[in-house]
């Protein structure tokens, strides 16, 4: 894949929202092989990092030939970029092309203080 490049969040004591929209997205089917077309939508509030836009198209483009389900492709993006960016709050949507006569949306994630609550909750059980 790709390298995720970031730079410095240039006002990390203000929380904002980043939206990034790629209308272009393609990855494969895996059971097809056919393509599969869609939007992602990457909406997240930075901390300390925020990710460069070349670096995020060359990631996308990176799926182009990848055999990977619509559910896999949502979680792998916010995983990678949550890894690269350690965001105080990430979202990432995926609206994927009708085939077959349905259409799909799959939305994935990322939020600080959940993921500490359900660290804390994991400790007590």
């Amino acid at each position: 894949m790709a390298e995720l490049e970031t730079f410095p969040n240039p006002k990390p004591d203000r929380d904002y929202t980043i939206t990034h929209v790629n209308p272009e997205f393609t990855s494969v089917c895996p059971m097809t092989g056919l393509p599969d077309f869609g939007t992602i939508t990457v909406e997240y509030i930075p901390d300390r990092l925020c990710v460069e836009l070349k670096s995020l198209k060359y990631y996308f483009l990176d799926f182009r030939n990848r055999g990977i389900f619509y559910e896999a492709v949502v979680n792998a993006i916010l995983d990678d970029l949550v890894a690269a960016l350690a965001p105080r709050y990430m979202c990432v949507t995926g609206e994927f092309s009708t085939r077959g006569g349905l259409n799909s949306v799959v939305t994935a994630q990322h939020d600080i203080v959940s993921a500490a609550e359900l660290g804390d909750s994991r400790d007590t059980q």
